[in-house]
């Protein structure tokens, strides 16, 4: 089940996963701004996504060629047709409509040269005035929410009816806003960075998103914390702290809630048997299994088979 932090994440990809049929993708160099790249997807069942936004901060001291500041946003609740008219369809012919109920993931990425225009000859006195200039020194990611300023860029980004020089001058604009209203979401970041100090540095960093695609290989092969500690080469305390820092959630909730997402997916979409899912992940018996789907689903596994 691909959730809206992975979606995200893989924004940059051709394709964000196998079972996400994709409908659209449309990908341009504005001249003098940014690369962006707009995928549409099928709304399908194997998707849990809500709307969410990232800011992608890399920054390398060594390598500053390298550097670069990228906005991700995943939406739901648009449609897609394939025919130009498609919003002036009738009532009376919906039952022939083509369109699709939509995940639209959006990537806007900034080269540090470009950016630099907002803060040449700028006193820098914040984190946000630091970032648009380069001078912060650690990389960073942050989820935010997709606010209706937000939104309504994104949905003018999908539904315009510009074309040649006119949606380079249109687009550039609206990327323009999405890059206010995205940076502002640093202003209220606590200066300091992260709460634990061994995220600041990349390795830190790493290591805890080794962690979480361990834990992905591991649904159906349950590991300790004591082990995936070992594997990652951090020890415990940091490794749980640094996890609920970066994702929000502990170690264990985050694998409970994806391998019950799994569960769903083997139940309703494969048709497998609760027993053959118990077994599949790594459960002891079919009634553990049974109270902590339903604990986390409010359902009992045998009400999602066909």
């Amino acid at each position: 089940m691909m959730q809206t932090l992975d979606i995200l994440q893989a924004a940059h990809r051709d394709t964000i996963d196998s079972r996400m049929d994709l409908l659209e993708l449309k990908e341009q160099e504005i001249p003098g701004s940014a690369h962006y790249v707009i995928r549409r997807y099928h709304a399908s069942t194997f998707a849990n996504a809500e709307d969410k936004g990232m800011l992608v901060y890399h920054y390398s001291k060594n390598h500053p060629d390298e550097n670069f500041f990228e906005m991700r946003f995943c939406i739901t609740g648009n449609k897609y047709c394939s025919e130009k008219n498609c919003l002036s369809c009738r009532q009376e012919e919906e039952a022939r409509c083509k369109s699709h109920d939509t995940i639209d993931v959006f990537s806007f990425h900034f080269a540090s040269n470009f950016l630099y225009q907002f803060v040449h000859n700028v006193k820098l006195a914040n984190r946000k005035d630091e970032v648009l200039a380069f001078k912060y020194p650690y990389s960073f990611n942050k989820l935010f929410p997709v606010c209706n300023r937000k939104r309504m860029v994104l949905d003018a980004l999908l539904n315009n009816s510009f074309s040649g020089a006119l949606e380079n001058v249109y687009t550039n604009a609206k990327v323009h806003e999405l890059l206010l209203y995205s940076v502002e979401c640093l202003i209220e970041e606590k200066e300091e960075g992260f709460a634990c100090k061994f995220l600041e540095n990349e390795s830190g960093r790493d290591s805890i998103y080794k962690a979480r695609e361990i834990l992905l290989d591991h649904i159906g092969n349950p590991i300790t914390i004591k082990e995936l500690s070992r594997k990652v080469a951090i020890n415990e305390c940091y490794l749980k702290k640094g996890f609920k820092e970066i994702f929000g959630t502990t170690i264990f909730d985050f694998y409970q809630q994806q391998r019950m997402e799994h569960a769903k997916y083997l139940l309703y979409e494969k048709s497998l048997s609760v027993t053959d899912v118990s077994d599949l992940l790594g459960y002891s018996s079919i009634s553990h299994f049974s109270a902590a789907f339903k604990k986390h689903t409010g359902l009992k596994p045998c009400e999602l088979l066909r």
